[in-house]
């Protein structure tokens, strides 16, 4: 199970865009890297193809998974994540505030 899932609500916690907030939109496990919705954005020049326009387009880059943390539903704080069996699925629960973050 992961320490973050699409979907959840982050909090950038080191780098240029620190305290920045926002969703998770795309996890890559395996370069360590995290797409978060409005943060850490970039503009990119790009050719006109069939299927869409050229021009310059705004995107979000990605950052190092070590650089943000999941938001704890309770405290509205950063929080990290223990792991629990409960009803026999394995949930992230946040160490601060003992609430369960999602369930698998």
């Amino acid at each position: 199970m992961r320490r973050l899932r699409v979907g959840d609500l982050v909090q950038v916690t080191g780098g240029d865009h620190k305290g920045a907030r926002g969703k998770v939109v795309r996890v890559d496990e395996a370069r360590g890297r995290v797409v978060v919705e409005g943060v850490n954005t970039v503009r990119r020049h790009v050719k006109p193809t069939q299927q869409r326009q050229g021009g310059i387009v705004e995107l979000e880059a990605p950052l190092a998974i070590s650089r943000v943390m999941p938001v704890d539903p309770q405290t509205d704080k950063p929080t990290r994540v223990r792991y629990q069996m409960k009803d026999g699925k394995k949930v992230r629960i946040a160490k601060s505030g003992a609430e369960i973050v999602s369930q698998r």
